[in-house]
């Protein structure tokens, strides 16, 4: 599970790095989960990540960081279908609204989350 967390970690830096170069295209990739199955996608997409995080801990640099960090995941994929498309869509387009600094901004964030959890669970 250790190469399933690095793997994830980097795409998740990927996803970042995407955001930091153009937010547009960011923006497109997530406006993409904007359906009924979409959101269900993103909800198992989200418990994947944080099952491989759980598992993936003990054998990590810091495994109760990334313990928790598994488990606040699986919570927010549980949670996520329950949240609706109409709040998922409001909440997109008032982050889209803000401007593509914000976009970026949060980016850096995804950016450097994804290769710390990279760097955590490197063997």
């Amino acid at each position: 599970m250790t190469l399933v967390a690095l793997i994830l970690g980097l795409l998740i830096a990927a996803l970042g790095t995407l955001g930091v170069a153009s937010p547009p295209r960011l923006l497109n990739f997530v406006r993409r989960f904007q359906t009924p199955v979409g959101l269900y996608v993103a909800a198992a997409l989200r418990v994947f990540v944080g099952v491989a995080l759980v598992f993936a801990a003990p054998a990590s640099r810091a495994p109760e960081l990334i313990r928790i960090l598994g488990v606040f995941t699986i919570v927010v994929g549980v949670i996520t279908p329950f949240v609706g498309l109409e709040r998922f869509r409001g909440l997109l387009d008032w982050w889209s609204a803000r401007g593509p600094a914000l976009v970026r901004g949060w980016a850096v964030v995804v950016l450097a989350l994804g290769l710390s959890l990279a760097y955590a669970v490197l063997p």
